[in-house]
């Protein structure tokens, strides 16, 4: 469920016209429903109660801070996979013992500033990480709570390029040496191992790799508490997918997910973390566009908007699906026809949807892609010296722009000429 309805015809967000928006920001824009967040996050932790468990907000997902803001005062933590993410974290107000720290790549500056202004734990992915951990928390007199990410080898049957729970995958130790690494890590200076951590996946739509990978996790966890670790928390990840187009069958819903958690893992007396962004902030979110040109072409039509895909690069890159929407509903009767649907960048991969159905459409025409909430502005670029686009937050009848589109002064100035030239 989502905030996104037409009323006499014409599409709101919450109690605010998308027109309004558009006239007083400019296209394209990003626009995110509060209560849509609000409604999402509490579905999802109502779905692990009673059980002690914290929803941490994958931040990767949309990292804008009054997106987090929303978040965190209704209690949530957040899960950050870079220095910059924590930043924007306590910068929306989430304490540290509510952060999350996962990564590949975590940096000594970067585990240094976050020992030094707290977190709940860091998500270990590697040896070499935990040496490093260990050394820099000794070296300042801290001590480094973790888990590790275990990889279980399991296909979570989505996207390969989304897909992180097989053993060729980059994230986590293989789940048979993680006895063997769990010896290393208790042994360490600087470190406490509070739990386990799997993620094996964004977008699923199906719960039986989740319970494959959550069974193989419950094994482990009693088979370290039997070599005498503290296993308290077990860290399920996150990937949970939800439905980008209307006419598709939708994915498990959280109460479904919150039910297999807690008769797979439910017994174990371990507080449970769960880590959504796709499922929280995905439906919250339109991209909103007009329409340039309507071409025709040899055998088809197209429809050229204003946004790109260096504004939304997931159907670029993932092949991915959104639904395209008037802004001013189409008359009951009108014929839809075929159009592709492509922005103004210079490459053919600036595709948007091919033959898809729509009413007919004019030049400044609003358009909205729906469920672009997360993965859309943060994966935005600058491509073409196209400048980043608005993003606009709604609750009920008031909006605001909660990042300002640049200016080409502004984008220019970042860039300096040497005096040599």
């Amino acid at each position: 469920m989502d905030h996104f309805l037409y009323r006499n015809g014409e599409l709101h967000a919450e109690d605010v016209a998308i027109r309004e928006i558009a006239a007083e920001v400019g296209t394209p824009f990003y626009v995110y429903s509060a209560a849509t967040l609000e409604r999402h996050f509490r579905v999802f932790d109502e779905a692990l109660s009673p059980n002690p468990h914290l929803v941490c907000f994958a931040v990767k997902s949309n990292s804008n801070v009054a997106v987090l803001r929303v978040l965190a005062k209704l209690g949530a933590g957040m899960d950050v996979v870079s220095g910059g993410e924590y930043r924007r974290a306590l910068a929306a107000g989430v304490p540290g013992e509510k952060i999350v720290f996962s990564g590949v790549g975590k940096t000594r500056e970067e585990m240094a500033f976050v020992l030094e202004h707290g977190v709940r734990q860091f998500n270990v992915e590697s040896e070499p990480e935990l040496l490093v951990l260990s050394e820099v928390a000794a070296s300042m007199g801290k001590v480094a709570p973790i888990t590790l990410r275990v990889n279980p080898d399991v296909d979570a049957k989505t996207h390969e390029k989304i897909s992180t729970g097989k053993s060729e995958n980059k994230f986590g130790i293989p789940i048979a040496k993680a006895r063997e690494i769990y010896k290393m890590a208790a042994g360490l200076p600087g470190i406490d191992v509070v739990g386990v951590d799997m993620h094996i996946g964004s977008q699923l739509t199906d719960l039986a790799p989740f319970e494959e990978a959550y069974t193989k996790m419950r094994a482990l966890a009693l088979a370290l508490r039997e070599d005498g670790h503290n296993i308290r928390r077990l860290d399920l990840g996150g990937g949970l997918g939800i439905p980008y187009t209307r006419s598709n069958e939708a994915p498990p819903l959280p109460a479904e997910y919150g039910a297999m958690v807690k008769r797979v893992l439910g017994d174990l007396g371990c507080e449970l973390e769960i880590e959504p962004g796709r499922l929280i902030s995905g439906n919250a979110g339109l991209l909103v566009s007009s329409v340039i040109y309507v071409k025709e072409g040899e055998g088809r039509d197209f429809l050229i908007l204003d946004a790109a895909m260096n504004d939304l690069v997931r159907p670029s890159m993932y092949g991915a699906h959104h639904d395209i929407i008037p802004v001013i509903e189409a008359e009951a009767g009108t014929e839809p026809q075929p159009f592709d649907v492509v922005g103004p960048v210079c490459e053919t991969g600036d595709t948007f949807a091919k033959a898809r159905a729509l009413p007919a459409l004019q030049p400044e025409d609003l358009v909205a892609f729906r469920s672009a909430g997360a993965y859309g502005a943060v994966m935005a670029s600058e491509y073409n010296t196209r400048p980043l686009i608005p993003e606009v937050m709604v609750s009920g009848d008031q909006f605001a722009v909660i990042r300002a589109r640049p200016t080409f002064d502004e984008i220019l100035a970042r860039d300096t000429i040497p005096q040599w030239l």
